[in-house]
């Protein structure tokens, strides 16, 4: 719920919405914490609220603008476009500024992440038309494309104010707003039971990690709204007008503790307009016309939206480093620009839709929701400050009282920069202390096991190797004559066949090998082979099949027999973290000019290469682990596939992924089958094809390469578990 919906209304009781909704999330966060994991079950509450909290945003929406707007006369419409537009428009550029500075309080976060099929979405190219002008408002509607909706209503309610018969579509349109708004206030009733399930989601099932990195948004937000609020909003109005800085807080200070405290912005409108006329009148000799014009600039300012709700844009910002996704620099101005239009609308509309366009995870929504249960207060508060200077300096332009004083104004920007970077960077002093925490990610790819209990395999070295019977008639002839499949395997083969930290070889070949050696009814073995082999064929004499992730290529099937193939991997570059936006585009790529880019020993890679990047220089990679050794002179990228290069990174954070777009082409992976034998290649693609169907190949993947490891969970803390031990023991 925002800070706009949430007043002070009772609900049939002696409790305010404000104070149920803080025993709300008080009594969810106490259920989450006292049942731990289970109260995901209360997540399609949680949903259900989310959907009827925006169900009737962008009716509302179109109905209150074009209303607003068409109610006004010419007059007024010129006058508030001119002079008062103006000073709003100011007001935007210092919230974006507050906006844009926000990613500054992160602190510094080494992370990686297992491989995600996000890395391959390639994003829309940004269509300014459709976004903003809706060629059918009614799709607009229907898909939520709030910018559009947003343009619409206002071009209407614009056109509506030259109409000379408008009254009974207003009152039309006035009694729609009404019915709307009581089905809202529905909804806001149920907030109390919304953000209950929400905090107690929230509570019972987020990690302590992600818990504390939720408290990086909450702090900072408390640090720069209260910047804008208590320094820069009402230094702008004492730097611009004669109105003193500590008579416009001391005067207004009740309305805005008001505001702080029941979260409710209508409420407080009337005293704002009341105060704005005294400091007008006392200290810029404001008369009765003053007092007109501050009624109606109140009034119209509060439909557009203010500096708390544009401050929300932080959030996708906070989002995006939250989720491991963060918005490069260059998706700023999508960001400004969709964001501020949408801002005119609800704020539980305008985020999802933001997180859409920008390709953030749309669940981060519900931390929105949770932070907003802190954030109202100081959202309101600053909305209410926000009005307060909009009225006396819009008041002040109207009225021909808005001085351009240089020394102020140079008084004011000098404070202003300085409290900006004491603010800034001691929240993220702060958070970088708090937050201190040693990396694990690498330790929970080295920790992980087995998805399926298929036994174990034998693996084979030095004087363990048994020489292998020859072929007689066919590779699985011998492998029922001997009841043993050997499986050879590479050494650098993350995250298909790895060591782990218990010593366990294990893998996605290792499981897929031991399913194929079940269903065959036999045992495995395993031993390391040279990779020499993709270019002179594999000896049946080493092993039966080769099953390590192998990457089939036009040039190694000239030596050996591949499998079906069973996945496709990913080309992608593998560089330091801050490269990553730079490698995620060919034409980026390409503009670098001259690079040296570490590629696989194989001519399919360096000639796709090649194809690509025209001024490049090839070093060879022998293996993986090679692209993480300094080289000499070093290498600016180097060429991998996302899938494995992503569980490399974890082992590595300070490297990530990047796939360059468009065409991110893929390279199939297959097994190498033993002496080109057809029979066992027909006995394996057909396999290949079964574990496909049966969702066996899915599965693995899951686990293995997307790091959905059900082995390496633990089972949140809940005081009904950990200190009552009242569970059981198969909690």
């Amino acid at each position: 719920m925002t800070s706009d919906d949430a007043d002070s209304r009772s609900l049939n009781t002696g409790y305010s919405l404000s104070t149920k909704i803080a025993i709300g999330v008080a009594a969810g966060i106490f259920l989450g914490l006292l049942i731990g994991d289970r109260a995901a079950i209360l997540q399609v509450v949680a949903d259900a609220y989310v959907r009827l909290l925006q169900m009737s945003v962008l009716p509302y929406v179109t109905v209150s603008i074009v209303s607003g707007l068409g109610a006004l006369d010419g007059a007024h419409a010129r006058t508030l476009g001119k002079r008062a537009g103006a000073i709003v428009v100011l007001l935007w550029i210092f919230a974006l500024a507050a906006v844009l500075l926000f990613p500054l309080t992160f602190p510094p976060n080494q992370s990686a992440s297992f491989f995600s099929t996000s890395l391959l979405q390639e994003r829309e190219p940004f269509d300014f038309l459709n976004l903003y002008i809706p060629t059918n408002p009614f799709n607009a509607l229907a898909n939520s494309v709030v910018p559009a909706v947003v343009l619409f209503s206002m071009v209407v309610g614009i056109a509506l104010i030259g109409v000379a018969d408008k009254a009974p579509l207003l009152q039309v349109l006035g009694i729609a707003g009404r019915a709307i708004s009581r089905a809202t206030n529905f909804v806001v009733s149920l907030t109390p039971y919304g953000v209950f399930a929400i905090a107690a989601v929230v509570a019972g099932t987020l990690s302590p990690e992600e818990l504390s990195r939720l408290e990086v948004y909450l702090i900072g937000y408390v640090a720069i709204s209260l910047l804008l609020s208590v320094w820069v909003l009402p230094g702008l109005v004492a730097a611009l007008t004669p109105v003193p800085y500590r008579a416009l807080l001391s005067r207004t200070a009740p309305a805005l503790a008001m505001a702080f405290m029941t979260t409710s912005l209508f409420a407080v409108l009337p005293l704002i307009t009341e105060e704005t006329k005294s400091l007008v009148r006392d200290h810029a000799s404001g008369d009765a016309e003053d007092d007109a014009a501050a009624d109606v600039i109140v009034a119209a300012s509060f439909n557009l939206p203010h500096t708390g709700k544009l401050l929300s844009l932080s959030f996708v910002l906070f989002a995006g480093w939250f989720a491991d996704t963060r918005v490069p620099v260059t998706e700023y101005p999508r960001l400004v620009g969709a964001g501020l239009f949408a801002m005119f609308g609800n704020v539980n509309a305008a985020i999802p839709f933001l997180l859409d366009l920008l390709r953030i995870p749309a669940d981060t929504f519900r931390l929105f929701l949770t932070s907003a249960v802190v954030n109202a207060r100081f959202g309101t508060l600053l909305a209410a400050v926000h009005t307060l200077a909009v009225a006396v300096l819009g008041t002040c332009a109207m009225t021909g009282m808005l001085r351009i004083d240089t020394r102020k104004l140079v008084r004011f920007a000098l404070i202003t920069g300085v409290l900006t970077f004491a603010v800034v960077g001691g929240t993220r002093l702060v958070l970088q202390m708090a937050l201190d925490r040693p990396y694990t990610k690498g330790a929970v790819l080295m920790s992980m096991g087995m998805l399926h209990d298929r036994g174990t395999a034998q693996i084979l070295s030095g004087d363990r190797i048994s020489p292998m019977p020859a072929v007689t008639s066919s590779v699985l002839e011998r492998v029922h004559r001997r009841g043993i499949l050997r499986v050879g395997y590479f050494e650098d083969s993350l995250p298909y066949v790895f060591v782990n930290q218990r010593g366990e070889t294990v893998g996605f070949d290792v499981e897929m090998a031991l399913q194929l050696a079940r269903d065959l009814g036999v045992t495995v073995e395993m031993v390391r082979v040279p990779r020499t082999i993709l270019d002179t064929g594999l000896d049946s004499s080493v092993c039966d099949v080769v099953m390590s992730g192998v990457a089939m290529t036009a040039d190694r099937a000239l030596h050996v027999r591949f499998s079906a193939a069973y996945l496709d991997e990913t080309v992608a570059f593998v560089v330091p973290d801050h490269l990553v936006m730079a490698y995620s585009d060919w034409s980026s790529v390409k503009a670098m000019g001259r690079i040296r880019v570490g590629v696989p020993r194989a001519p399919y890679f360096i000639q796709k290469v090649r194809d690509e990047l025209s001024d490049v220089e090839i070093v060879p990679i022998e293996s993986m682990d090679d692209m993480f050794v300094p080289h000499n002179p070093p290498v600016d990228a180097m060429v991998a596939t996302a899938e494995r290069g992503s569980a490399y990174t974890l082992l590595h954070p300070e490297y990530s992924v990047a796939v360059p777009k468009p065409r991110p082409f893929k390279v199939p992976l297959a097994y190498v089958i033993a002496g080109r034998d057809s029979e066992m290649t027909s006995m394996v693609n057909t396999w290949i094809e079964l574990k496909r169907k049966d969702g066996t190949i899915d599965q693995l993947f899951a686990h293995w390469i997307l790091g959905d490891d059900p082995t390496s969970r633990h089972r949140r803390w809940s005081i009904w578990d950990d200190v009552l031990h009242r569970g059981g023991s198969g909690s």
